[in-house]
């Protein structure tokens, strides 16, 4: 039986309906402020309706439209939340980007598709190491 949409999702089901992996995720929590699942004791995480549209917006504009971290922060920062939901898909995808984050994606597009995934996988693994430290220091067992 599937879940009401109205329904809080589990990061694993935010997860699978937004198509990234759990890690991702997180990542974004601690990029993004305006991304704040509720959580309850243990940490668990608890994603409302809002959340993933605002997860899905997030997605998009990085998966789909080419923006950069930097950017998305920028659009919300400029325009607020409203405008990464309401933002339509593919027109503006440098218009947000300052010369720093244009400058950090300069070489991106000469790498093959198979440097591209080595990068990413390794950029997952870091995340995921990151976020197995900082379970370690805030559990005290450094």
């Amino acid at each position: 039986m599937a879940k009401s949409p109205e329904a809080f999702r589990t990061i694993s089901e935010a997860a699978v309906e937004l198509g990234v992996p759990q890690h991702v995720l997180r990542f974004w929590e601690t990029k993004f402020s305006f991304i704040r699942p509720m959580k309850r004791a243990g940490g668990r995480r608890f994603y409302r309706p809002q959340d993933v549209a605002i997860l899905g917006a997030v997605r998009r504009l990085l998966h789909d439209d080419g923006y950069t971290i930097k950017g998305v922060q920028k659009l919300h920062r400029e325009q607020g939340i409203r405008s990464l939901v309401d933002a339509p898909s593919g027109d503006a995808v440098t218009a947000d980007q300052d010369e720093a984050s244009v400058g950090s994606n300069a070489g991106y597009s000469t790498l093959t598709q198979d440097s591209r995934v080595k990068l990413q996988t390794t950029l997952d693994r870091l995340v995921d190491v990151r976020a197995r430290l900082d379970a370690l220091l805030r559990d005290g067992l450094t």
